[in-house]
């Protein structure tokens, strides 16, 4: 199974920075179990969504040759929940890297203004083709941005 945690992107600028959104919808699977009766989007999923948006923005500064992979998570808070009806707010920034040869990024998730995840990650970039079709991966960036 795999999910897709990027609803939309907002705003971008090349190997800098990229927003967008995350909507967190009753009907996801995983919420029937985490937890019944008190449904909550896990932690680890708003990690995931933001390890996603890094990709869209080493794709989209690379004319969509690279991928970013999360190697390693050198920070993680969280401050709360993301509920269903929510909308995350998602900020991902690069900084400079404390390992040679790795990408290194801060990012946020925000409900309402709100605080929800801070994060601090580094990775390493991968030749996109060598796990996504490129021209489906470019088409679906177009839908995200809403740049037809």
């Amino acid at each position: 199974m795999r999910y897709l945690l990027v609803d939309r992107i907002t705003e971008w600028k090349e190997n800098e920075q990229i927003k967008g959104a995350k909507n967190v919808a009753m009907t996801e699977d995983f919420l029937e179990f985490h937890f019944p009766g008190n449904p909550i989007m896990p932690g680890v999923l708003l990690l995931e969504a933001l390890a996603q948006l890094t990709g869209w923005l080493v794709a989209a500064s690379s004319d969509f040759n690279d991928w970013f992979l999360l190697d390693k998570v050198t920070l993680c808070k969280f401050y709360g929940f993301a509920l269903p009806g929510d909308q995350v707010v998602l900020e991902v920034k690069a900084v400079e890297g404390k390992e040679p040869g790795k990408r290194s990024y801060s990012a946020t998730g925000l409900v309402e203004g709100k605080r929800k995840i801070v994060a601090e990650f580094e990775g390493n970039v991968v030749p996109l083709d060598s796990i996504e079709d490129r021209p489906a991966q470019m088409k679906f960036f177009k839908v995200l941005t809403r740049s037809q």
